[in-house]
């Protein structure tokens, strides 16, 4: 009797603690046949410097045509696998952890990914953190999206996957690391504020620091991938509005006393009439060097790309149609332009225009098939395509003429993909 009391007391026990904490397993396998076809000009980007010798480009082709199909990952939703896991401390706290990791399912390797998700080599690449969470709201440590990548995403009809992506997310290069920040600390605010929420983020540059006399020599990059940055939004009903900022240290040199920073604002709204959902979004990134002393000089010129994107999904009995529009320019401060004449012309921004449309089918909850097409134009000088994931084919450089030796360099003008594919989740 006492065995029976004593096992059925141990079967208590582990019930109560298999309550309190869970792990879970899950997953995205999404596989594509992806395709993008570019029609690149000849990019001249000094005209002047043909007065001297107006024949160094002969013998290079006008244009050249580049192509590119294959079996493409991640172009609906990214592939990973990952663990995650709750404990309950009781008093309404809870631990969690969560491990996750990007797959190439393409060729079976892991921590790959679309070409926007990460620059992190690391297994658990997509996200690492552990958490304490409570009516204060949760407290969250390691690696974890930037709050200034969210707008961009949530606010894309296609999730910034796939060659739908929203120009202003492929030409985000101007901050290392748009999407993910290792090493950071994160204060989201609790779920209970009337439709508001929020969150904060700090990432540690790592660095290490020296004496005054000894800090150039030892370590030059100081303060190099140093990130913070927040984001406030507002949903309620079919209204969902938010704006985010975020600063990224990319590269300091202590010896010159300066910082190269880039600034990303960025706000997106989405409102769903049920029939139909709209999205918009604007971002700006820019990125300047910052001195810290009295050492600036008289010209300290910048680079600053902004982007809007229009969107729209309409339900369609078990698919959803997805479109979007969206156009990015670059603006490069430029000495010449503030004196333009027929030997220094006016600097002109190179910009770009994105349509892409696509049809996703659910087979079920877990099951979808995807197709998507796009169309990217670009001027003055703009080198965006259509390229989806590891299918891609940029700009030509080092293009030698035979007969005079001359390089060039070749940018798309028009750029054309898609991708047909499968998602399954589990």
């Amino acid at each position: 009797m006492k065995k029976s009391l004593v096992a059925l007391a141990a079967l208590a026990v582990a019930g109560v603690a298999s309550a309190q904490s869970s792990v879970t397993l899950f997953g995205i396998v999404d596989a594509s046949i992806s395709s993008v076809s570019n029609k690149s000009d000849l990019y001249i980007a000094n005209p002047l410097a043909l007065i001297n010798n107006p024949f160094a480009l002969y013998g290079l082709p006008g244009s050249i045509k580049s192509s590119k199909t294959g079996l493409n990952n991640s172009a609906y939703n990214s592939s990973r696998i990952g663990f995650r896991g709750t404990e309950d401390l009781g008093g309404g706290l809870a631990a969690s952890f969560w491990l996750e990791a990007a797959l190439s399912n393409d060729d079976g390797s892991v921590g790959g990914g679309t070409a926007f998700s990460s620059n992190s080599t690391g297994f658990f690449n997509r996200r690492s953190t552990v958490s304490l969470s409570g009516g204060f709201g949760e407290l969250r440590l390691g690696r974890d999206y930037k709050p200034t990548f969210w707008n961009l995403t949530v606010f894309d009809p296609f999730g910034t996957n796939g060659s739908g992506t929203a120009l202003i997310q492929k030409a985000a290069g101007l901050e290392t690391s748009n999407v993910r920040a290792s090493n950071s600390i994160g204060y989201f605010l609790p779920p209970n504020l009337g439709g508001f929420y929020g969150q904060v983020q700090y990432a540690f540059h790592e660095q290490t620091k020296y004496d005054n006399g000894l800090q150039s020599a030892l370590n030059n990059n100081s303060r190099g991938g140093r990130y913070v940055g927040g984001r406030f939004g507002y949903a309620n009903g079919p209204l969902d509005v938010a704006v985010a900022y975020g600063q990224q240290t990319n590269g300091s040199n202590y010896l010159n006393g300066t910082d190269t920073n880039a600034k990303n604002l960025n706000v997106g709204a989405s409102y769903d009439f049920g029939v139909v959902k709209l999205f918009g979004q604007y971002a700006q990134i820019k990125q300047k060097v910052d001195y810290s002393g009295a050492n600036e000089p008289l010209f300290n010129p910048s680079t600053k790309m902004t982007g809007y994107l229009l969107g729209v999904t309409v339900p369609v009995g078990a698919g959803l149609i997805r479109a979007s529009y969206g156009q990015v320019k670059t603006k490069i401060d430029q000495q010449a332009v503030l004196f333009p004449s027929l030997f220094t012309p006016a600097y002109e921004d190179p910009k770009a225009n994105q349509l892409a449309i696509g049809y996703v089918h659910n087979l079920s909850k877990r099951t979808a098939l995807y197709a998507t097409g796009t169309y990217v134009r670009n001027k003055n000088g703009a080198g965006y395509t259509a390229g989806s994931g590891n299918i891609d084919a940029p700009f030509v450089t080092g293009y030698t003429s035979a007969l005079t030796g001359a390089a060039g360099v070749y940018r798309p003008k028009t750029s054309i993909g898609y991708d047909f594919g499968i998602r399954h989740s589990f």
